[in-house]
């Protein structure tokens, strides 16, 4: 029989890209939690009765590490979750509620909104903004990990993907930018697997469904869906139109079937009619994609009826917002995120 995981340390992987043969496919609860075993045995033999860290995001990679490790070394794990104020709607809650409360995790919750938020002002360079969020993500995490004692190990949500494309070292997480001194060796259990795989695995774990299929998100969040300078009021646009969708097409059963949707809200405004009064105010950008790979995508031919409610929802319930718009761009020539 095909072992469920071949050698997961660095060596292993050294020199290759190649998956190795003998790693049978994660696509059955019984496979799951034949690895989840395995992982456990593996990953308390690495750490023994040492300190884990862990940036949690609330994605589904590092997720599903924080409740495998949470199941393999308990409170040697230390979980890291840090509000930079750009994630959706409820994540932070949900979050909290899931692993510090269901899972007993050990877990720091760091609100460093205000901190993001201030050094965002009047930013609106897309790839400026996404190094300041990136680079502030690492010195808040380097902060916190330094008030800690005993860490000697680093935990990364680095699925095989990212091996292909980045190498070994999942570098657009956090190991990237911590300073040297800061010596952890990496414990990433489930590197050798796809997205899928992962999905399969947190599901045996018991996370709940709509974490383990949570969208693919970007790094800088809803920063690159506030476009240009983020400011507070369009940023809550962003989150509030954000949420009626996703609630939306979870109840028109698209949740499942469309592969990334999300709003955008643009720094300009359009004048419309409230309370039989002219508004000057922002719209809102409907983006709907399927695709494979994300090199190319096609858009979801979304019902009318569907968008009207939408529409509705979102003019009469979002503050400072009076239209709504439907992206029909494909990719190419359009990209999938707009910044």
């Amino acid at each position: 029989m095909n072992t469920i995981i071949a050698d997961t340390t660095e060596q292993g992987l050294a020199g290759t890209n190649k998956r190795p043969e003998s790693m049978q496919r994660i696509n059955t609860a019984e496979l799951a939690e034949a690895f989840i075993a395995e992982q456990v045995k593996a990953v308390q033999a690495q750490v023994k009765d040492k300190k884990v860290l862990l940036a949690l995001s609330g994605g589904v990679d590092s997720s599903v590490v924080a409740a495998l490790l949470i199941r393999a070394i308990g409170e040697q794990l230390v979980c890291v979750h840090v509000n930079h104020g750009l994630l959706r709607k409820g994540e932070p809650e949900q979050v909290v509620r899931i692993f510090r409360e269901e899972l007993g995790a050990n877990l720091v919750y760091v609100d460093a909104i205000d901190r993001f938020l201030d050094k965002l002002a009047g930013v609106a360079e897309p790839e400026t903004k996404r190094k300041i969020i990136g680079e502030e993500f690492i010195r808040v995490f380097e902060e916190e990990a330094r008030k800690l004692d005993g860490i000697e190990f680093l935990a990364q949500g680095t699925i095989y993907p990212d091996i292909l494309e980045s190498g070994p070292v999942k570098a657009h997480h956090n190991v990237g930018g911590l300073p040297e001194d800061m010596d952890f060796e990496l414990v990433e259990p489930v590197k050798l697997l796809f997205k899928d795989e992962v999905r399969v695995v947190g599901r045996a774990l018991g996370l709940p469904e709509n974490m383990v299929e949570r969208q693919p998100f970007p790094g800088p969040g809803l920063g690159v869906r506030c476009l240009g300078a983020i400011t507070r009021e369009r940023l809550e646009c962003v989150r509030e139109s954000d949420a009626i969708l996703r609630e939306e097409f979870e109840r028109a059963g698209l949740a499942g079937k469309v592969w990334q949707y999300f709003t955008a809200v643009p720094d300009f405004k359009s004048v419309g009619v409230r309370n039989d009064l002219r508004s000057f105010e922002y719209p809102v950008i409907i983006r709907a994609i399927n695709t494979i790979d994300a090199m190319n995508a096609t858009i979801e031919r979304l019902d009318y009826e569907l968008l009207e409610l939408i529409t509705e929802r979102i003019t009469s319930e979002v503050p400072h917002v009076n239209r709504v718009l439907y992206d029909l761009t494909p990719k190419p020539t359009g990209t999938i995120e707009w910044e």
